[in-house]
């Protein structure tokens, strides 16, 4: 089978709009911003996306949220990003926020075909017993709040159910990919790309090198090609970063 496109667009055309997408990067390392712009254009709406983070203004998932094409998203980072904050809060976005560890299981358990498994982690808090804000009204009061999960002792500790996550499509960016989708990623890309590329119904990836079948050691291959679906070259990108922080030049006398 094909899975070389020609081009972003092409690659994106046929995702409709309501459809569910786990998207890759961490922070603004690592984002497929290519396809995000292009699905930008194509213009699907009312996406229910699947992040570590939104982006931030102007870019990444950040786009899409200043047009307006989501209508919620999970994650476990709001970060850097004003409108994120603002459609929140005025209630025109429905947030489910996850701690950062059961995320990254729940988008691998989903890519496993495991259903759902059990944590410790958010036990004893509003993640379990339910009543965080998922989507707030205007006024301020919470319309939709998140379910209470099933718990259970094991060893005489107590563990939270959470379920895996499987979605519609998942749209990632890898540091070189060959012809069979096979991918590899370079240092922090690798966080929550492989994560969200197994959890995709049809996985599209964006990649910066695209090289023939067995240039890649199989050894070396951080995300085998059964996951990926769709592949699209697009060269190096330039790094974006998403806080600047610096301290002053101490000077010897």
């Amino acid at each position: 089978m094909e899975k070389v496109y020609a081009s972003c667009p092409e690659a994106v055309a046929d995702i409709p709009s309501g459809s569910s997408i786990a998207v890759g990067g961490f922070g603004l390392n690592g984002i497929p911003h290519n396809l995000i712009e292009a699905l930008l254009e194509q213009g699907a709406s009312g996406l229910v996306t699947v992040s570590n983070n939104c982006g931030v203004d102007g870019w990444g998932l950040g786009v899409l949220l200043d047009n307006r094409r989501i209508a919620r998203t999970t994650g476990s980072y709001v970060g850097e990003n004003r409108e994120f904050e603002r459609q929140y809060l005025s209630g025109e976005l429905e947030v489910e926020l996850v701690p950062q560890g059961t995320l990254a299981e729940r988008l691998r358990a989903g890519g496993c075909g495991i259903p759902a498994f059990y944590t410790p982690a958010g036990d004893g808090t509003l993640v379990a017993d339910g009543g965080l804000p998922w989507r707030y009204r205007a006024d301020g009061s919470v319309a939709v709040a998140s379910p209470k999960k099933e718990t259970r002792v094991f060893n005489g500790r107590e563990y939270v159910m959470e379920t895996g996550i499987v979605c519609d499509y998942a749209l990632v960016r890898a540091s070189i990919g060959d012809r069979c989708g096979n991918l590899v990623f370079h240092k922090a890309t690798r966080n929550f790309n492989p994560l969200c590329a197994m959890a995709g119904k049809i996985t599209i990836a964006e990649v910066e090198e695209l090289v023939e079948p067995g240039a890649i050691d199989p050894e070396n291959v951080h995300l085998p090609g059964v996951f990926v679906q769709r592949i699209v070259h697009v060269g190096p990108q330039g790094k974006r970063t998403e806080r600047v922080t610096t301290r002053k030049l101490s000077v010897s006398s």
